[in-house]
């Protein structure tokens, strides 16, 4: 089965959702890990995309969402701030122009960035791209038109909005906005000229069928870029106590989302630190050909050394 739905994909055929539930319980995790690794080489190469981003503005959020450490509703002890300084933003763009990092994001906090709100990290990103070069992408809420053509005036070309997770799960984990509104976000944004981001965070107690049924949303939508984040439970917050998800179910979702989604960049995210080597090796020979380096929004990264030498362990190119 695994190797006649590898051909089908590498055919340009797509995998029917009942397909994608079966090679997740394939029992032969080596041969899907296998196949998936080979649409990736087939489909998009073998250069490593790396990303960084910058807490633009960070904690006070008014929505509910019950994973995330900046919701106001939940007590998590964050550094809170209305705006990056300029020298700051600055200084992780020209760091990570040096160390070959291809891509750049200001994130905010808070349901969305308003027209008033946009100049200062516009005049950032402008900065940003006379200075170093950088790709700039954006994660700024759930923006209309107005505030996405203000980010692509200023040179941003990809924006992130993740599902986070499937729409027959998210409203369970969040009220105050609906999955219907991010994908109206990720629309206006495809309609002023940009790039899509968009992903979700796995082991939030979703079902393995919701986990696929995100991908098929994601496929639906045509994004370029899958941020797969893994959740780690962050105290203060409703999903503190939840178990973690195993390494072998990591694995398996990866490689299904590389069968779906042949074409993107399927990246590692938030959580994989808690993985050991061996199943990041796994992950980057099993699906993955993207990465975000460097530090996250309220947890640690890896160091972009570390990184470096695993993309170069897995066999990839960091093309610098």
């Amino acid at each position: 089965m695994i190797e006649k739905l590898k051909e089908k994909v590498l055919a340009g055929g797509n995998v029917t959702f009942a397909e994608a539930c079966d090679l997740y319980r394939s029992d032969d995790r080596a041969a899907l890990l296998a196949a998936a690794d080979e649409i990736r080489l087939q489909r998009v190469g073998n250069d490593i995309d790396t990303c960084c981003i910058v807490n633009a503005r960070s904690g006070k959020c008014g929505e509910d969402c019950k994973w995330c450490a900046q919701s106001a509703h939940y007590a998590t002890h964050i550094s809170e701030y209305e705006r990056v300084s300029d020298d700051e933003a600055m200084a992780v763009a020209q760091a990570s122009a040096r160390q070959g990092i291809a891509r750049y994001s200001l994130v905010t906090s808070g349901r969305r960035m308003t027209a008033k709100e946009m100049p200062p990290f516009c005049n950032i990103y402008r900065r940003v791209k006379e200075e170093t070069g950088l790709y700039l992408c954006a994660s700024m809420g759930l923006l209309g038109k107005e505030e996405l053509q203000m980010l692509y005036d200023a040179g941003v070309r990809r924006y992130h909005c993740n599902l986070e997770t499937a729409s027959s799960y998210f409203p369970a984990l969040c009220s105050t906005h609906t999955s219907e509104q991010k994908k109206q976000t990720i629309r206006w944004a495809r309609e002023v000229g940009m790039e899509i981001c968009s992903g979700g965070i796995i082991g939030m107690g979703e079902t393995v069928e919701q986990r696929i049924e995100l991908a098929f949303e994601l496929r639906e939508l045509q994004v370029t870029s899958v941020p797969v984040n893994i959740l780690s439970p962050i105290p203060g917050t409703p999903l503190a106590s939840i178990p973690l998800l195993d390494e072998d179910s990591i694995l398996r979702t990866i490689a299904v989302y590389r069968f779906v989604l042949p074409d993107a960049v399927i990246r590692f995210a938030g959580g994989r630190m808690r993985l050991s080597e061996e199943a990041q090796l796994l992950a980057l020979r099993g699906g993955l050909n993207g990465a975000l380096v460097g530090d996250l929004l309220t947890t640690v990264g890896n160091g972009v050394e570390q990184d470096a030498k695993l993309f170069d362990k897995a066999g990839y190119r960091w093309v610098k």
